[in-house]
């Protein structure tokens, strides 16, 4: 679902300065409580530099691996995450500021970034999401990551031939 960070809210909260962030507070040992787990920080808004972009989130994507980089364990292939650091995954955004020329306010955009309301990215790290397309936030399913890795894997790797049975499971996360 779209997060109320688009809202009017974020814009009285852009105009104050600061912004908010979900960041891991303790590693969970079983199913993960959002009281006890993760914080919302409220921080200074980033100033605009070269090659930047000012992004306004508007979806994050929750990925099964998440669940691992929150634990004390990690994922196997990727380190635990930080205490004290934002979740960080797949994201939709709105472009508020660019000092790039080939993105503009108003621009909708896909990037890996953390959880936070406002944010900076690299403009190397993001992809434009044509919005005519497709609803925005398929970007983070369909179109995005999950989609990306379902199409590659079933007609690369496994290369279903004329004949044989093919199964889906829907919960293979």
């Amino acid at each position: 679902t779209q997060s109320t960070w688009g809202s009017n809210e974020t814009t009285r909260t852009k105009m104050s300065g600061s912004t908010r962030q979900i960041v891991l507070r303790e590693h969970p040992e079983g199913l993960p409580d959002a009281q006890q787990h993760f914080e919302l920080r409220t921080v200074p808004i980033p100033t605009l530099g070269d090659g930047s972009l000012l992004l306004q989130s508007m979806y994050f994507s929750v990925d099964p691996y998440l669940r691992g980089v929150i634990s004390k364990q990690g994922a196997g292939y990727m380190p635990p995450m930080e205490l004290g650091t934002p979740l960080v995954s797949a994201a939709v955004s709105r472009v508020l500021e660019s000092s790039v020329p080939e993105f503009v306010a108003g621009d909708i955009v896909a990037a890996h970034v953390p959880w936070q309301e406002i944010l900076l990215t690299d403009s190397q790290s993001v992809r434009k999401v044509d919005p005519s397309v497709a609803p925005v936030s398929t970007a983070l399913g369909i179109l995005g990551m999950p989609g990306m890795t379902a199409y590659f894997g079933l007609l690369h790797v496994g290369q279903p031939k004329a004949g044989e049975t093919l199964v889906v499971s829907a919960a293979a996360g």
